[in-house]
């Protein structure tokens, strides 16, 4: 059993005990991070005299040759080892004898652990807002194809207004949107670094821990060594902001699963997204929408789950803090790979125009307009909605639309209608003549609005993967 902290103890660790203690099994993810961690700590343990340059470069040397191996298999992870700070200490010491065990001067599992999930984290960050930036591409490439697409909007599940299938679109872009500028925020608050807070309260060794922070390539180091070892705010708000973004997607899912349905059929899904019945040859089901909508509530208890563990936690570090990782990965490949399948669903998707302009002259959608109609001859609203409320019933009755009763019946209810009702609640019309800023008739400016977000997003990813270089 590979073990940093055997000294004070005579007797060996019972199996058991290790196995429900180690945790090699899911925090190997930090290899990459253990490693940059380690070789940024070396430098600065140099820099300040406090080992030799040459003990740096033999570290150094070391550590690199170890990530190597490691990338190209000719070294395994396995479970002999308690963890991965275990494993790279433990391979750097086998290499380079003595001197890899001032690897971990100045240093506490609990500051490199916290560092190493804050790297992690980030690097997550950075990942996933690529992958949404991607799913915002394709719709804002879906929005300026369906610009004039007519389709009915939905309050209730039942027909309420025509929008257009842009606009609709346009409201899912806004919502990740949000979801993509949340991620930055999260990683600006974030970006700070607990390498230096030793076990809790810090070390005698003259760090330079601003140093570090800058070869890290964070903003500073963090101000409190206690909670630098204990703070796991920023893994709750990247859960949190993930929890939301599944939530968007689940709703995309579902008004997929919906569109999709044969009373529908608004969405034809590609069949390379499609899965079909082992019983009934002429099914093509939507499992990847709905497999999304179901993989949510995954994601959901991730947030939760470590809600409930950090809430009764004392300072400064307690091991219930190691429950964080297994449930944090999960969830964010979980979410990520939801991110990416919805791209790649929605790109390889046809929708089908005429189907959803047919639905959409049916349903008196067009009732508010003709209400309108009156407001603009001088009518009171109220007024207008009653008229037009027994013009519906009329329709109804006949078993016709609003655009298709004659003028009289129109008449009947109020003289103030005339020949030109037909164009003022006509399906273009009605979508057409909401130029209020956000409503369908605008999507010129939408579609400039969303072009210039798409682009400063590109920027500000480019920045910072270029800051990430250095």
């Amino acid at each position: 059993m590979a073990q940093l902290w055997g000294g004070r103890f005579t007797k060996e660790t019972d199996q058991l005990v290790f196995n429900f203690n180690q945790s090699i099994g899911f925090d190997q993810k930090f290899f990459v991070q253990d490693v940059k961690g380690s070789m940024a700590h070396v430098r600065m343990l140099a820099k300040q005299g406090i080992i030799t340059e040459e003990e740096r470069d033999r570290i150094l040397d070391g550590l690199s040759e170890i990530a190597r191996d490691v990338a190209t298999g000719n070294i395994k992870i396995t479970d002999t080892y308690e963890d991965i700070h275990s494993f790279v200490e433990a391979n750097l010491t086998a290499r380079i004898g003595n001197t890899g065990k001032k690897l971990h001067t100045g240093r506490s599992r609990n500051d490199q652990v916290a560092l190493d999930m804050r790297l992690f984290i980030r690097d997550e960050i950075d990942e996933t807002a690529l992958l949404l930036l991607g799913l915002l591409e394709t719709l804002y490439r879906l929005m300026g194809e369906h610009e004039h697409t007519y389709m009915p909007g939905f309050t209730h599940m039942q027909k309420a207004q025509p929008v257009t299938l842009a606009h609709h679109l346009g409201a899912y872009f806004e919502m990740f949107k949000r979801d993509h500028r949340k991620l930055y925020s999260i990683r600006e608050r974030m970006n700070v670094c607990p390498l230096g807070s030793g076990a809790l309260a810090g070390t005698t060794y003259p760090l330079d821990r601003d140093y570090v922070a800058k070869i890290l390539g964070f903003d500073k180091a963090c101000d409190n060594s206690m909670d630098g070892v204990s703070d796991r705010d920023y893994v709750i708000e990247f859960l949190s902001a993930l929890s939301v973004t599944m939530m968007h997607l689940s709703r995309l899912s579902e008004e997929i699963i919906i569109w999709n349905s044969n009373e529908y059929r608004f969405i034809e899904i590609d069949d390379t997204y499609s899965t079909g019945s082992s019983i009934m040859p002429q099914k093509k089901n939507p499992d990847i929408a709905e497999l999304i909508r179901g993989k949510t509530g995954r994601v959901y208890g991730a947030l939760i789950s470590l809600l409930t563990v950090m809430k009764g936690i004392p300072l400064a570090y307690d091991k219930d803090m190691q429950e964080d990782k297994e449930m944090t990965f999960d969830a964010i490949d979980t979410a990520k790979g939801c991110i990416h399948l919805m791209n790649g669903m929605l790109s390889t998707s046809k929708f089908n125009k005429e189907r959803m302009e047919t639905s959409a002259k049916q349903g008196y959608m067009n009732a508010t307009d003709a209400a309108d109609y009156l407001v603009r001859k001088g009518m009171p609203f109220r007024d207008a909605h009653t008229v037009i409320g027994k013009l519906v019933l009329t329709a109804i009755g006949r078993g016709v639309q609003l655009d298709e009763l004659p003028l009289e019946a129109w008449k009947k209810e109020s003289n103030l209608f005339e020949n030109d009702i037909y164009d003022a609640i006509s399906l273009k019309t009605c979508v057409e003549r909401r130029k209020t800023k956000g409503a369908p008739g605008g999507m010129e400016d939408e579609l400039k609005l969303s072009a210039g977000y798409l682009k400063t997003a590109k920027e500000t990813a480019k920045a910072l993967a270029d800051r990430m270089k250095l």
